[in-house]
């Protein structure tokens, strides 16, 4: 699995024009699809830095170079999701950065991150290999995420009135929105937001992190062809819409039903 893989300085393992959201490319990655609370985090670190103190506005080096680890870490992410990071490879900072046009401090920084996160594992002196994720831990990332979700959903059906739930309708959308196009970057990020929106209703943070971490894990590449994919998003983005029709009829037993078969999917 690792013939793919690039030493420092070698030709990259990805055919040219790969990571069309890479910052050195044309199509630069919109600030809409960086996450929030990813740009929130950035603010967070410039300050335990001391980079921004007396009121002052933080260096402007501080600013781009947060700016462009931002950037990566979301073009990284989407290309993980989409398939252009190929799940066994590995990949090294220095060829990632050359792809970018950046240098590799800011791809390192962002593969630690998807460490963190085990989307990526660390190849001493090589890189990063990209995490194999299989039906059996997919599978089990699913049932723990029902087990959290599944009882929180029920319980907020029984007691958050209609009208909370109608402001949720644009994220609803849109997944459809991504899902029509087969955009299963900006689906990812859509899906998280939905699902993060209806959990934060339960007013307990720690649930909601522990939940979207694992929906995270959950969406990393599967063997898939294009026509599959694009079936499989448009089937779970219109679970969203239908749930969100029953919570907002405050149909309980349509809501039970939908929120289970929801989690037995692959993208839910």
């Amino acid at each position: 699995m690792e013939q793919g893989s690039a030493r420092e300085g070698a030709r990259p393992a990805y055919a040219p024009g790969a990571f069309p959201h890479a910052p050195g490319n044309a199509a630069r990655v919109p600030q809409d699809r960086v996450p929030e609370q990813a740009r929130g985090r950035q603010g967070e670190e410039e300050g335990a830095r001391g980079e921004h103190t007396h009121g002052e506005p933080p260096a402007p080096r501080a600013v781009r170079r947060h700016s462009v680890r931002g950037q990566i870490l979301d073009a990284l992410r989407a290309a993980l999701v989409d398939g252009e990071l190929v799940p066994g490879q590995v990949y090294s900072a220095p060829a990632l950065g050359a792809r970018f046009g950046v240098s590799a401090t800011p791809v390192r920084e962002a593969m630690q991150r998807l460490a963190v996160e085990g989307a990526v594992e660390v190849v001493p002196n090589r890189g990063f290999r990209v995490t194999e994720r299989g039906p059996r831990e997919l599978a089990e990332l699913a049932e723990v995420r029902a087990l959290i979700e599944v009882p929180v959903m029920l319980g907020l059906a029984r007691t958050v009135p209609a009208h909370r739930w109608s402001v949720l309708r644009p994220l609803a959308e849109a997944t459809v929105a991504a899902a029509a196009v087969g955009d299963r970057a900006a689906y990812a990020e859509s899906d998280r937001a939905f699902h993060r929106a209806v959990l934060t209703l339960s007013g307990n943070e720690q649930l909601v992190s522990i939940a979207d971490e694992l929906h995270r894990r959950s969406q990393w590449p599967l063997v898939a062809g294009p026509a599959t994919r694009r079936a499989e998003l448009l089937a779970d983005a219109a679970e969203h819409t239908a749930l969100l029709d029953a919570l907002i009829a405050q149909d309980l037993t349509v809501v039970q039903a939908l929120v289970r078969e929801h989690f037995t999917g692959a993208d839910g």
